[in-house]
């Protein structure tokens, strides 16, 4: 029985068949869960919006509706038809088009018209903007995929 004795004390020979769980690479695939589990996971109160935009600024847009069903799960799991109801609305098929064709930012936000003096050509005037960058979410109630009130639906010409 060959493995058998370790340290001083007997193991079964069927323990010795199994993987160390400690190992470093165990241990790092841990740490890489727990942190994507953080990073994924909407923040209490936070719309489905807000969680979207959040999560397209850092990961970018793959073609599909994978941070919209992760809300779905986290926080609104009843919600079943989510990806239809986007898809009514015109973000039929990926997680940027909600920001293409369904939500823009609450007017509320936007910078106002201004004239503005250009040393080159006088005085131009500057349109609106909306924000850079979102404030933080405002908030809903628990189960809810209706954005916050940091945003409108999207103007359709």
């Amino acid at each position: 029985m060959e493995g058998a004795v370790r340290d001083g004390c007997v193991r079964a020979v069927w323990e010795s068949s199994f993987m160390e769980t400690n190992t470093p690479s165990a241990e790092a695939e841990n740490i890489v869960r727990l942190a994507a589990r953080t990073i994924l996971t909407p923040d209490v109160g936070e719309c489905l919006v807000c969680y979207v935009d959040r999560q397209l600024r850092a990961f970018g847009c793959d073609g599909t509706h994978r941070f919209a069903q992760q809300y779905r799960e986290a926080s609104a799991p009843r919600s079943t038809a989510l990806v239809k109801r986007l898809a009514r609305v015109g973000a039929c098929c990926c997680d940027c088009e909600i920001f293409l064709n369904a939500c823009e930012p609450a007017f509320a936000l936007w910078t106002e018209d201004r004239w503005v003096d250009d040393p080159e050509q006088g005085e131009v005037f500057v349109e609106s903007q909306p924000p850079a960058v979102m404030p933080a979410c405002a908030g809903v109630p628990r189960g809810a995929v209706d954005p916050c009130r940091n945003w409108a639906r999207a103007a359709k010409w």
